[in-house]
């Protein structure tokens, strides 16, 4: 009975192919094609310690399905097996091969996108947004870099996804932040029953805004980032855990006591612009204490976007 090698049954085991033994020298073979591809991938990943049997694992499972007549090894290398065995080793979760990615790819894209016309400040946030995109699992589905085939250049792939996420950042802009400022003022319990309230509304709301802005501005750049990507950037506690390589209490923590900062510094800014005589301006900061987390939210994007240049 004819011996399978052991990549070469793994790899049958796993791809879309007729379940006829291959012949002997076809598969001593591709056994010896996915070896080299194995090493290969091992040099020019060289902190990347990704087992070959997953390796080849991964790669079957991407290859397509051969014609009635097609060989196996012309199909292997039509892939980019190199970049395959990256993004295997970043989709089990390997914290070199994540380290890779970013350097040889993740870092590259400001460069990439700069054609875009887009603010440095937004090329971060797709870069951003890509990495948590590609590299983070979540409840519903796992990291999308298990989408990337082989078929094509990893980088050519990364920035079609890039383009993408771009372009949902300028469709979400066209929403100016004063604008949706204004109407969460406007939305303060009381309006129409307590004319003082209504009056404190009107009257106040740029103070809020500017003691919210002014207390952001107290915190340090590490815990504005953090609020950033979670108020700003909607990203969960779950997503932003493997960002920082910390577990997901770790994040909260941290998220309570910078927020902790902004409402204390918001209300301490606010009693001394306004002071705490009336009932109407307690009911105003029962309102920081409901929506400070919206404000916040709209400033921490305000605040991303670059100052508008003439011409």
């Amino acid at each position: 009975m004819q011996q399978v090698p052991e990549l070469v049954a793994t790899f049958l085991a796993h791809t879309k192919v007729r379940s006829v033994p291959l012949p002997e020298e076809e598969a001593m073979a591709l056994e010896s094609l996915l070896v080299h591809a194995w090493e290969e991938s091992r040099a020019r990943w060289p902190t990347v310690a990704l087992p070959a049997a997953l390796f080849v694992r991964h790669v079957a499972e991407r290859l397509p399905p051969p014609g009635p007549s097609e060989a196996l090894a012309p199909l292997l290398t039509r892939l980019s097996l190199v970049e395959l065995y990256l993004a295997c080793a970043c989709l089990q979760g390997m914290a070199s091969a994540h380290e890779a990615f970013e350097r040889a790819y993740l870092a590259r894209l400001p460069e990439k996108l700069r054609g875009l016309k887009q603010a440095d400040t937004v090329i971060d946030d797709v870069r951003q947004k890509v990495r948590v995109k590609l590299l983070v699992a979540t409840p519903e589905h796992a990291p999308r870099i298990a989408d990337y085939t082989g078929r094509g250049a990893l980088m050519n792939w990364v920035l079609v996804i890039a383009g993408r996420t771009a372009n949902k950042l300028r469709a979400s802009e066209k929403l100016g932040p004063e604008d949706s400022a204004d109407e969460l003022i406007q939305a303060l319990p009381g309006q129409g029953l307590d004319p003082e309230l209504d009056m404190m509304k009107r009257r106040h709301h740029a103070d809020f805004r500017q003691a919210v802005r002014e207390a952001t501005a107290t915190l340090s750049a590490e815990d504005r980032h953090l609020l950033r990507l979670h108020f700003a950037d909607r990203l969960s506690t779950y997503e932003m855990a493997p960002l920082f390589r910390v577990n997901q209490s770790t994040i909260s923590r941290w998220l309570k006591r910078a927020q902790q900062q902004v409402y204390e510094e918001t209300r301490r800014r606010l009693q001394e612009r306004l002071g705490l005589t009336t009932e109407g301006f307690k009911s105003f900061l029962a309102f920081v204490d409901s929506q400070l987390d919206l404000t916040l939210s709209q400033l921490l994007e305000e605040q991303a976007r670059p100052p508008p240049t003439d011409g």
